[in-house]
């Protein structure tokens, strides 16, 4: 069993900010930032990947009240929503999770950094995808 389903089955204590019959949100043990929370599927599946679209419906609509709630109770500036699918993308629990990450100020613990691929070939990224997904 993997360690969130044995936080679902009760096996393993958690700090518990919501609960339904499907879903369950618990602070990190990390605490990335004050409020750092995980929003799971109590079902267990390995990543965004291979979760059927309405459970990822219902988890995101979760995600979206828990993320206001942590924002405005937190007195937080913003948030970070991130799930990490698959190892290379540094998923390192094999079950689907989504980090809520209350942001404070630019050095509070947390840090993204995006760039630029030189010279993308735009069209043919654009072919592949639609050539795979008609």
């Amino acid at each position: 069993m993997c360690l969130f389903c044995d936080i679902v089955a009760g096996k393993i204590p958690a700090y518990t900010i919501y609960e339904n019959d499907d879903i369950l949100a618990f602070l990190d043990i990390s605490q990335t930032t004050k409020g750092h929370t995980l929003v799971i599927p109590k079902k267990h599946y390995d990543s965004l990947l291979d979760c059927p679209t309405d459970e990822a419906i219902r988890l995101m609509t979760v995600i979206s009240e828990l993320s206001k709630t942590l924002v405005t109770s937190l007195e937080a500036k913003g948030i970070n929503v991130l799930s990490n699918a698959g190892e290379i993308a540094g998923q390192t629990v094999s079950h689907l999770h989504f980090h809520l990450l209350p942001r404070y100020s630019k050095k509070d613990g947390f840090q993204t950094i995006f760039s630029e691929t030189k010279h993308p070939d735009y069209l043919a990224t654009l072919n592949q995808i639609k050539r795979d997904n008609p």
